[in-house]
């Protein structure tokens, strides 16, 4: 959302940006970080454990990192193995810890959950590793030198570096820190329309066709769930089938990402201030179903539109413009979406009746057509103008 304290065009701003690289470890290496992510997840859930007995017995007793930190020594001379792990790792864990309770007090998650061996294996350093990109290496603490896939150039002073394994590979996530010139923005204003049939839809006429990465994989990945759910739990085919579904979830993932980057920077870099719908998206993909008194009305067809809009992640996108925007000196304003297909950009009239079909616009009082996706993004072109003049 646009506000007037927004670093002005000339004026320095120090912003961090974050690079993931695949890792290319040798096998020694593979059981250090298998064993980082078993003693980082295992301080977790018995400081977690600790918590709730803490609360259960005095329902006043608050979570207080110093104090929980105190006791990784003595968990250490308990258990001989946690010495193999990097204090920094275990102490980030606990942090970690801290930052889910914030969240929850303030509204922004559930309750911390224990964490399960195998789901988002993680750790993190927040100092001591070194980069060397010329070498295609980074510097693990008791891990040693790990090689990477080098993709692009990291830029910056390294924050922080977290290591973690998704579908049997292993990836690092290099968070750095630059001071930048917010630079004088290219192009002018735009609105922008989001939709199902066409991704999104600018004021100008330009549209972007949507990825649809989960519609084109669905019936590949449903004959993979089919197969898997005949197999003998916990067998070898069990173990292979579910990786084999992980990857393809990934891959599902990976598209989806590619294709909202790809988007968003083109926008960026050519626009200067962009009028967005402050779309709700969970309230938009609600379930029809209805309960047992009262039966919901058209659930299939409902269904298949929540999956279409899901498969869109229009959050994601709006967040990626977002920062993108406010690297290049550009903003981005967020517009109420109510009746912005129905209202005639010409005369103002608004009205149902001016959308018979999904795609065309045509207005009942004075007869304007155009196409609906245009036709939206238009009037949210002129709401954002109209909310920033009132600033």
């Amino acid at each position: 959302m646009y506000n007037k304290q927004n670093p002005a065009i000339g004026e320095a701003m120090m912003i961090r940006k974050s690079f993931k690289f695949e890792l290319m470890p040798n096998g020694t290496q593979i059981r250090k970080m298998k064993q980082f992510c078993g003693c980082s997840r295992f301080v977790f859930n018995k400081a977690l454990a600790y918590q709730n007995e803490q609360y259960e017995a005095d329902k006043s007793f608050k979570f207080s990192y110093t104090k929980i930190a105190n006791f990784l020594p003595q968990w250490k001379l308990e258990l001989v193995w946690l010495k193999d792990c990097h204090s920094q790792v275990l102490q980030q864990s606990l942090k970690d810890l801290e930052s889910a309770f914030k969240n929850f007090f303030a509204k922004r998650a559930d309750f911390p959950k224990f964490k399960r061996k195998g789901t988002k294996e993680s750790f993190r350093f927040p100092q001591g590793c070194k980069l060397e990109q010329h070498n295609s290496r980074i510097w693990l603490p008791k891990i040693g030198w790990v090689r990477y896939r080098n993709s692009c150039n990291v830029s910056g002073s390294l924050k922080n570096v977290t290591v973690s394994q998704k579908c049997g590979k292993w990836y690092v996530s290099i968070q750095t820190e630059l001071e930048q010139e917010i630079p004088a923005p290219k192009g002018g204003e735009i609105g922008i329309d989001m939709g199902v049939v066409r991704f999104a839809t600018l004021s100008d006429g330009t549209f972007f066709e949507p990825v649809n990465a989960f519609k084109t994989l669905k019936g590949k990945l449903a004959k993979l769930q089919k197969r898997f759910k005949n197999k003998t739990k916990f067998s070898k085919n069990w173990q292979k089938l579910k990786a084999k579904i992980g990857r393809l979830h990934h891959k599902i993932s990976n598209i989806r990402k590619n294709h909202l980057h790809q988007i968003s920077s083109t926008i960026s870099k050519n626009h200067a201030i962009v009028y967005v719908e402050d779309l709700q998206v969970s309230n938009m993909s609600k379930s029809a179903k209805g309960n047992t008194e009262q039966h919901g009305k058209n659930v299939k067809q409902k269904s298949g539109l929540n999956r279409a809009i899901l498969d869109q992640a229009w959050s994601e996108f709006r967040r990626q413009l977002d920062y993108k925007l406010l690297w290049r000196g550009g903003h981005l304003i967020a517009v109420p979406p109510q009746n912005t297909s129905r209202c005639c950009p010409a005369c103002g009239h608004t009205t149902k009746d001016n959308r018979q079909t999904q795609a065309l616009f045509e207005c009942v009082e004075c007869g304007y057509q155009n196409n609906a996706d245009l036709v939206g993004a238009i009037n949210v072109l002129k709401r954002g103008q109209e909310i920033l003049a009132a600033q």
